[in-house]
């Protein structure tokens, strides 16, 4: 009987100034998908969003040219994983397990 290869997930989540609910959602994601990796991509913001999503357990990229074509791109560059789920940063939706 085969073992099913374990499959990395990673939750992308582009950022711009979104200090005031950035942990919120890091934290959301967590508890919904426990075993993902919580990456967010600050778009150079000017207030702490990186350093309050770095404290809240996600990891944490810059890039710094400003729009969000630039921070997508930039993401799915980086990433290294088997799938990847791209969120915009707000707290309307709850995070919901992949199907």
């Amino acid at each position: 009987m085969r073992m099913a290869a374990r499959m990395d997930i990673v939750v992308l989540i582009p950022c711009y100034n979104e200090a005031e609910t950035v942990a919120r959602v890091v934290r959301d994601f967590r508890e919904a998908l426990p075993d993902a990796r919580i990456v967010v991509c600050d778009n150079d913001s000017d207030d702490d969003t990186g350093s309050v999503a770095q404290a809240a357990g996600a990891e944490v990229r810059r890039e710094t040219v400003r729009g969000k074509g630039h921070v997508v791109r930039r993401m799915f560059a980086d990433l290294e994983a088997h799938a990847g789920r791209l969120r915009q940063n707000s707290q309307r939706a709850r995070p919901s397990r992949p199907s």
